[in-house]
């Protein structure tokens, strides 16, 4: 017969598996189902109509047309995504703002800045949400904005077709949390309608910015970070 000692180590035994299986559950329902789709500013027909060659009898924007002071619009959004060994999920923040120097003559002398508001994180679930805002992954309440200065860009054509996408990279200084990374995006740029519509890439890491990625018994994430700008940007002079 089962004596009192081993009976009450049993029973421990059994809350503490309790405990972890409901702390798992409620953790991997926190991070799982990826609410946010992505959508690119560049048009996908730029790049169908830049493969056929029919956007090279389009009309040319040169410097004259782009180089200039323009403005980071509201539609703009910033995505980051982060993949689980479930799933990928994506988060997006639509209060961006910022501005771009503009000078495809000497890509030297361009700059950029920007910032977005973390409070308005967003991946469609509200306990998923709070958790990346609190002190345990970005803590808002201490450092509110997220930056973006850039240093340097490469391979900035001269003339853009209209319509047409452009590849160039850009490098520069990201910061969150107060830690500042250097990072390169992958570019695409199209002038369109008086517009220049941006989507960048790159990739960052949790540990980057002094953060742990989360994991637990039945879910973990990778410390990958992807970071992706959708930028609209209107020309003030």
């Amino acid at each position: 017969m089962m004596n009192k000692k081993t009976r009450n180590w049993l029973i421990a035994g059994v809350v503490v598996i309790a405990i972890v299986g409901i702390g798992g559950y409620t953790f991997m329902k926190s991070y799982l189902g990826n609410k946010v789709a992505i959508e690119s500013v560049v048009p996908a027909q730029t790049a169908a109509a830049e493969s056929t060659g029919a956007a090279t009898s389009a009309q040319s924007a040169t410097g004259s047309e782009l180089n200039g002071n323009w403005a980071i619009n509201d539609k703009s959004k910033v995505y980051f995504s982060v993949t689980t060994s479930q799933e990928t999920v994506n988060f997006v923040d639509n209060k961006v703002s910022g501005s771009w120097n503009v000078n495809v003559d000497d890509p030297s002398k361009m700059t950029s800045e920007g910032q977005i508001d973390m409070s308005a994180i967003d991946s469609g679930t509200a306990q998923r949400d709070e958790h990346v805002k609190s002190a345990d992954f970005f803590d808002v309440a201490q450092f509110p904005n997220a930056t973006f200065k850039a240093t340097s860009f490469e391979n900035v054509p001269k003339e853009w077709v209209s319509g047409a996408t452009n590849d160039f990279k850009m490098t520069g200084t990201l910061t969150v949390k107060g830690k500042e990374k250097e990072v390169t995006f992958d570019m695409k740029g199209v002038y369109q309608d008086g517009q220049v519509l941006l989507s960048g890439t790159t990739k960052v890491t949790f540990a980057d910015f002094g953060m742990k990625n989360p994991h637990s018994v039945v879910l973990s994430t990778q410390n990958d970070i992807n970071v992706q700008l959708e930028l609209v940007l209107d020309k003030k002079s």
